[in-house]
């Protein structure tokens, strides 16, 4: 083989391996930035990883809003229709942010299952919601569309 020949194919190795490198650092980036996006029956049933950085949505329950007298802490329930998480937050809600209204929370699930968000995110408008929550409703309204539906044919 000629020195020319393998001067070349040790380039061509050698931006491989650097190629090669550079996808497995961006994929390992990308993988440690990634938010799953969890219902609240989802993280019910055991489905959401504990101390893992999630999105959670839902409606804020209706009268779960607790509001701390002497800091920025609140405690406040998240439902699909279904099930209802208990959610952690300190700091100024969003201005938008109310009891029946549709919200996404980041943060890490604790030992009790509770999200200890460190951000809310409240709908735009009165249109507006997480496209996750609406599909996370729809599937619940659907489960208990069919399980009616299931209970009056069988009361036939």
């Amino acid at each position: 083989m000629h020195p020319q020949r393998k001067k070349r194919l040790s380039l061509i190795l050698l931006a491989l391996v650097g190629i090669g490198i550079a996808v497995a650092l961006a994929l390992s980036a990308l993988q440690q930035n990634i938010n799953l996006f969890y219902t609240p029956s989802e993280i019910a049933s055991g489905h959401a990883p504990i101390d893992t950085r999630i999105r959670a949505g839902g409606m804020v329950v209706d009268g779960s809003l607790e509001r701390s007298r002497d800091s920025l802490d609140v405690r406040f329930k998240v439902g699909d229709g279904a099930e209802e998480v208990l959610v952690a937050y300190s700091g100024i809600l969003p201005d938008l942010f109310r009891e029946g209204q549709g919200i996404v929370a980041l943060g890490k699930l604790d030992e009790n299952r509770m999200l200890v968000a460190d951000e809310v995110l409240a709908k735009h408008d009165e249109e507006y919601m997480p496209p996750e929550v609406a599909q996370a409703m729809d599937k619940v309204n659907q489960m208990k569309l069919d399980a009616s539906s299931a209970d009056t044919s069988e009361a036939k």
